[in-house]
């Protein structure tokens, strides 16, 4: 049993070291530290329209990448994107691939054992969205209604927790069949996310369809290195700065047409 111990504790002291000489290991990055190098590598991921995506030129786009352009020009340095996946986003973090992420990275507890988040600077919403003529104010109001969701989503969910015996759930393959649902009658209203509800706004006639009330929200932060708290607390001061002034919404505005949520 010693020998299995002394042999375990061995090579996780090799294993610590060996992570100890991995960029981004070794000390805490700093603002002064990518003013040195005059750019902060950002990474992002490029498959989640309309957060990130390649535009035509094959470059990352999207309301990530304006964000992340908007921070790098408020710390005085160059926007240097990277693309990253949903796999190895935090990995390539950790490893000092990237300085950072703003990659549509959802707040979560097991994530922040992992990553130090700033605060909020996004979110996915989803949201009930149905016929204006139609009371729909608290979830109460949705006995005897006609609610469509795409099966086995987060709206779905969302929808099933919350709706009362009676309301009459009807699940499609998907986003766009439950959207032409909402669009042809054949339900009141639909949970689905702010992306999809402007998709309809533009379909519909003005004014036929409104937001009813949010369903659900997951937050999305920038994340650092843990240690890079001296980073992050600039980082704070300049995401509280452009939701302040406005840049924020601008651009969830322009990318998601709809207004940026509140961000506790």
């Amino acid at each position: 049993m010693m020998n299995i111990d002394r042999r375990s504790f061995t090579l996780g002291m090799a294993a610590l070291a060996a992570s100890s000489m991995l960029p981004g290991f070794a000390s805490a990055l700093t603002l002064a530290d990518l003013k040195k190098k005059g750019k902060v590598t950002i990474g992002m991921l490029v498959d989640f329209p309309p957060y990130g995506i390649l535009n035509s030129s094959n470059q990352p786009d999207g309301y990530d990448a304006d964000v992340a352009k908007l921070l790098a020009k408020d710390l005085g340095l160059k926007a240097d994107i990277m693309a990253v996946t949903g796999p190895n986003r935090i990995p390539y973090l950790l490893t000092g691939k990237v300085d950072m992420l703003v990659a549509s990275l959802a707040i979560t507890p097991e994530r922040a054992k992992q990553v130090l988040f700033s605060k909020p600077y996004s979110a996915a919403s989803i949201v009930l969205y149905g016929l204006t003529k139609t009371n729909m104010k608290t979830p109460a109001d949705l006995k005897g209604l006609r609610i469509g969701v795409a099966r086995a989503s987060t709206q779905d969910v969302a929808v099933t927790k919350i709706a009362p015996e009676g309301t009459q759930i009807r699940r499609f393959d998907d986003d766009a069949s439950a959207m032409q649902a909402l669009l042809s009658g054949q339900v009141d209203a639909i949970g689905c996310s702010v992306t999809v509800a402007a998709q309809i706004a533009k379909r519909a006639p003005a004014g036929q369809f409104e937001t009813k009330f949010p369903l659900l929200q997951q937050n999305m932060a920038v994340a650092l290195r843990p240690g890079d708290e001296a980073l992050a607390k600039t980082i704070n001061e300049v995401i509280a700065k452009n939701i302040a002034n406005g840049e924020l919404d601008k651009l969830y505005q322009k990318w998601l047409g709809a207004s940026l949520p509140k961000l506790d």
